[in-house]
Order: structure tokens, then C-alpha cells, then sequence
């Protein structure tokens, strides 16, 4: 047996509908089994709360095995994974194609879709945050938009947030627009389609749930940026969640409903020629990996996964098709750039720094390691401690900067704006306080001050 493998992972199709999957002893087995590797190597320690809290577990017991810790506990573990996939991807040398077959975060979901089958004490506050289409059409309602914003931000609303829906009261929330992104992106002008070597000269956007109800100005900045560049485009239509929300659940038979529901205009779209690129990472890795390996047999699938790429992964290539503009207006300054865990599993390198260093007078810090975050995990009563634990190191490394006078940096960007606002939270006053997207970063440097 070797002791390690520099094979690149492979990954096997989630045989979620099997009856088997769904056998707790038989998850609670394959847990033992990852945790007992997981104890002999511990390179993971650092990455989440997973890892420590599945050590601390093994030291503690009588014999610092896995023998001596009760299986009932190895669901604090899971508790502790938010599926974000470093481990698998950048970490673990006992991955497949090794023999020992070590697929950390897929057992996880195993595990968390036996716990929602089961029915779990926070299923309903855990269900309403994974709503996130559901949120925003309610919140787009004018009335419910105010309301929803002012509670948000004020005190007494988020003490009883967090006693009654277990929300903590001090985690950043986003608030939501007045106008979403599908109804007020502009349409294409009638730009010729140019196809590159390396790319398709045409884009379907689809906006994501963060970007359409809570920040459309991203995917406004975004439209900007392909209008620069003469690329057409269009906005997928009624398009629901992707289901990750869903997923980190482990409710797999609504992320099937939203499949069904996104999968077959987006299919077609990318039949048409289109590339679809999607402004959050989460969103892309969703429809890139994650349903492709849930729906291994569903061509349309596949088809869709093939056809995704992140907007700077898309830049980037059309910049080497020599037909993506460079000729900027702006200087960004300084930036602190974090770049999100489910941008690093798509293994796409590090396109948007890559961009943005094109950008004269541009200076870019990047930081590559995880916030703690991770969607909705983060504002939990339960974990949002734990999350800024995680991102203490981040939060350290994105308020320095090299090359400012003053210490910090001018712009925080991620990929993941939701990530961006809580490195911000966890910088605190006395960091830069400038937060913005890499895509209004890069549509700001095309603009003329």
C-alpha cells in the first residue's frame, strides 16, 4: 500500500437514491473508517472546525483511538463540515484514485442527508435560510424590503432573531434590494458573436439568488464589463436556487426539485452556444460538480457543467483569444483579494487575480484560505464563533497590505461577497472599509473618474 498518492482526485458519481445510502450504521462504519486515516495524518487540522473537533474527540478518550469515542459523537463532527471541499481537493493524499478511497466531504453529506431524513431541532430555521429564492421574492416586496432591512441591522430584532430562529445576533446579514437583477438588467445590444480558439463569444448569465435579491449592482457591473468587451449576452430566465443551500443541508430531494426546475432552459442555452458564467462561486461549483455527480445519468447535466465557467475564468481565456480589452481608465490601488474555497475546488488557478493585475497601478494581495463562512453556516447561533475562529488568520492577512502607506489595503474583494463581508466584520473598524466585488473592481477600472 502507498503511503500517499500525487494522482490528481477523481471523484465518484453520490449514489444518493440507493436505498444503502441512507443505512446509518453503514454511514456511522465509513465515518470510523475516515476518521481512523483522518487521526494517523491530520494535515487537515487547520482547515475547519471538522478536523479539531474530531482529534480532540480521539485524544480525549481512554486509549487516543477511534475505539474509544462514541459514535453518537461523530455527528459533531459533522455538524462542523459547511461540504466546502479544500480537504478533498488540496489537502487529503488518500483520495481516489488511492486505494483507501477517501472522500471526506461526500460522507459528510451522507451523513447530514440521514440527519434530515431523520428530521434535525434546527430543521426549520435551517430550512428557512435555505430558502433563498423563496427570501428574496417575499423580500422584494417593497413593505416586506424595508422591514426586512431594518431588522437586519437593529438590535432588539436580532436579539429576538437569534433566540427565536437561532440566528446569532451578531453576524453580518445581507439586505435585500429594491429592484432585482432579472428585472432591471439591461438588455444585449446586437454585438456579433466572436468565437475564439479557447472560447464561445457568447454569454448566458445566470445571476444567483445573492445577486438577482441582494446585490444586483454586481451583476449590473458584470453586464458592464461584457458591453465593454462587445460580447452578447443574456440572463437566464426564472431561474431558481442551485440548490447548494440545499445541499449543505443534505436535502437532496429539493436540490432534484431545483434541478428540474433550472437544468432544462440552461441545457438548452448551452446547446444554443452560450458559456454560462455565474457571479458566486458556490452557484458554479453546484452546477460544475456537484450535480453532475448527483446525476451521473442526465445528459442535460453534464451538458450544463460543461458549459459553466466563473466570470474571470471566462476573462481570462478570452483575453488569451486576444479579445478581451485591457485598455483601463482606473487605478484600483491596493487590493486585498481572498480567493473563496469554492472558487480554489474548481481548479481554475487564480484567474481573477490574474485579471486584475492586468490593470495598471493594480497591487494584489491575495489571500487563499478559508473565511469560515460558508454560506449560511456562519450566522448560526451555534457556529458563528467558530466561524470567525476560522477566519482570524484571514482576517489578519487581508488587513495588510505590502505596498500601502498606511498598512491596509484600499479595496477587500471576494469572490464570494458573502465571504467579503464577513472578513470585514472580523477585520473590524480599524480596517479598510471599503468592500467590493472583483467584478466591480475590474468594471470600476474600465470607467473614467
Amino acid at each position: 500500500m502507498k503511503e500517499g498518492s500525487l494522482e490528481a482526485p477523481t471523484r465518484h458519481p453520490i449514489d444518493w437514491k440507493s436505498e444503502s445510502f441512507y443505512d446509518e450504521k453503514a454511514c456511522v462504519d465509513e465515518m470510523e473508517r475516515i476518521f481512523d486515516i483522518c487521526h494517523g495524518c491530520r494535515r487537515c487540522v487547520s482547515l475547519c472546525g471538522s478536523f479539531p473537533t474530531l482529534f480532540d474527540l480521539i485524544d480525549e478518550g481512554e486509549s487516543g483511538e477511534i475505539d474509544s469515542v462514541d459514535a453518537a459523537d461523530y455527528w459533531k463532527v459533522v455538524d462542523q463540515c459547511y461540504l466546502c471541499d479544500v480537504c478533498y481537493l488540496t489537502k487529503c493524499p488518500y483520495v481516489p484514485p488511492h486505494p483507501w478511497n477517501l472522500d471526506f466531504p461526500h460522507t459528510m453529506l451522507r451523513a447530514k442527508a440521514i440527519q434530515f431524513k431523520k428530521g434535525t431541532k434546527t430543521k426549520t430555521r435551517d430550512t428557512l435560510l435555505s430558502n433563498t429564492s423563496a427570501n428574496g421574492k417575499l423580500a422584494s416586496i417593497p413593505v416586506v424590503t424595508e422591514t426586512v432591512n431594518f431588522a437586519t441591522t437593529n438590535k432588539v430584532a436580532r436579539s429576538v432573531g437569534e433566540k427565536m430562529l437561532g440566528v446569532h445576533k451578531s453576524a453580518w446579514l445581507p439586505k435585500f434590494a429594491k429592484t432585482p437583477f432579472e428585472k432591471s438588467a439591461e438588455i444585449s445590444e446586437n454585438f456579433p458573436v466572436l468565437d475564439g480558439k479557447v472560447t464561445k463569444g457568447k454569454v448566458a448569465i445566470y445571476a444567483t439568488c445573492y445577486i438577482n435579491w441582494n446585490e444586483p449592482g454586481i451583476g449590473h457591473d458584470l453586464i458592464e464589463i461584457l458591453k465593454i468587451n462587445k460580447v452578447p449576452y443574456i440572463v437566464v430566465e426564472k431561474q431558481g436556487c442551485c440548490g447548494m443551500p440545499k445541499l449543505e443541508l443534505g436535502d437532496l430531494d429539493s436540490v432534484e426539485k431545483l434541478k428540474n426546475e433550472n437544468i432544462p432552459k440552461m441545457a438548452q442555452l448551452a446547446k444554443d452556444g452560450y458559456v454560462i458564467v455565474s457571479p458566486i462561486p458556490s452557484c458554479t461549483l453546484m452546477f460544475k460538480q456537484e450535480l453532475p455527480l448527483l446525476f451521473p445519468d442526465d445528459s442535460d447535466v453534464q451538458i450544463v457543467g460543461k458549459a459553466m465557467m466563473d466570470p474571470f475564468e471566462y476573462f481570462r481565456a478570452r483575453m488569451r483569444d486576444d479579445l478581451f480589452k485591457t485598455d483601463f481608465n482606473s487605478e484600483p490601488g491596493n487590493v486585498s483579494y481572498h480567493v473563496s474555497c469554492h472558487l480554489r475546488v474548481q481548479n481554475v488557478g487564480q484567474k481573477t487575480r490574474e485579471v486584475l493585475e492586468k490593470i495598471p497601478g493594480s497591487s494584489v494581495n491575495t489571500v487563499e484560505r478559508c473565511s469560515g463562512h460558508a454560506g449560511t453556516w456562519g450566522v448560526k447561533k451555534e457556529f458563528h464563533e467558530t466561524a470567525l475562529k476560522i477566519g482570524r488568520p484571514v482576517f489578519r492577512q487581508m488587513n495588510k497590505h505590502p505596498d500601502s502607506e498606511t498598512g491596509v489595503p484600499d479595496v477587500i474583494a471576494s469572490d464570494c461577497q458573502l465571504a467579503a463581508h464577513h472578513i470585514k466584520q472580523g477585520i473590524g473598524s480599524e480596517g479598510g472599509d471599503n468592500v467590493k466585488h472583483p467584478l466591480t473592481i475590474l468594471a470600476d477600472a474600465y470607467r473614467t473618474k
